[in-house]
């Protein structure tokens, strides 16, 4: 692990080269209650990018893993945590990168590939379609079963699942429920249009979350549709499907 400061949080990244010492970046973005290890390193991603010769990069998003923590709502857009990505490409010298973001962290890539366009190769959406424009539904009972004392008297299903996963990362909950108030921005119909960027967006046939890959690629210019074969929100980042698919993306959209 490495560290790197940005607006005010010290924000831990990890960067392998592939064997031969140099391959094309890929910027992973982890999605909520995540972290770069839970997210990238445990299901393979790092082992597969890195054996089909890419270098690999992912950080703690602020309020997750090891990075700073923070309590104000305000710290958590979408937009501010686009520009600790950006910031870390810029730290190590990367002018342009494939960026693929998982849920929460495929919102955070589409920002950054608004906000700094220049900087993102190709894109991959994993966990969010259509949701990114239309919302993945009421969470703000999430952010109460986060905040909750007794866990065992959560009743909401959503939210016992994700009070289960912060507590099985051990994150800081305070931080995820202040994360969660604001890091849901939409993006408008007009505003997918924008991302030019070839995109890959897979979402799993049993993610309740999400929505459709589908009708979210049909909005933009150049991005295709993949679904994750019986996955759900939580399995499908780590399914071997899903990385073969992104590999013969890259081969198929070199940087």
């Amino acid at each position: 692990m490495q560290f790197f400061s940005h607006d005010g949080f010290d924000l831990a990244f990890l960067d392998r080269q592939p064997a031969s010492g140099r391959g094309d970046p890929v910027l992973m973005i982890h999605g909520f209650a995540s972290s770069h290890y839970v997210n990238w390193v445990s299901p393979g991603w790092f082992k597969t990018l890195n054996d089909a010769g890419y270098r690999a990069i992912a950080f703690d998003n602020r309020g997750h893993g090891s990075s700073s923590k923070s309590y104000e709502e305000a710290d958590y857009t979408p937009a501010k945590m686009a520009s600790d990505a950006a910031a870390l490409l810029n730290h190590l010298g990367i002018e342009r990168a494939h960026v693929v973001g998982y849920s929460m962290g495929a919102r955070i890539s589409a920002f950054l590939a608004l906000s700094d366009p220049d900087k993102v190769a190709t894109l991959v959406f994993g966990g969010l379609g259509i949701g990114m424009v239309d919302g993945v539904g009421d969470w703000d009972p999430i952010a109460a079963a986060l905040l909750a004392v007794e866990p065992e008297a959560i009743s909401h299903p959503r939210g016992r699942s994700f009070r289960a996963f912060a507590d099985q990362t051990r994150s800081d909950r305070r931080a995820l429920a202040a994360c969660i108030a604001t890091s849901r921005e939409l993006l408008t119909e007009a505003e997918i249009a924008r991302i030019a960027q070839p995109t890959l967006i897979a979402v799993g046939t049993k993610d309740d979350i999400g929505g459709s890959p589908d009708e979210l690629a049909a909005l933009m210019p150049n991005a295709k549709a993949f679904h994750i074969e019986g996955r759900d929100h939580m399995l499908a980042v780590g399914d071997k499907s899903f990385k073969q698919r992104v590999l013969e993306f890259y081969a198929e959209n070199p940087r």
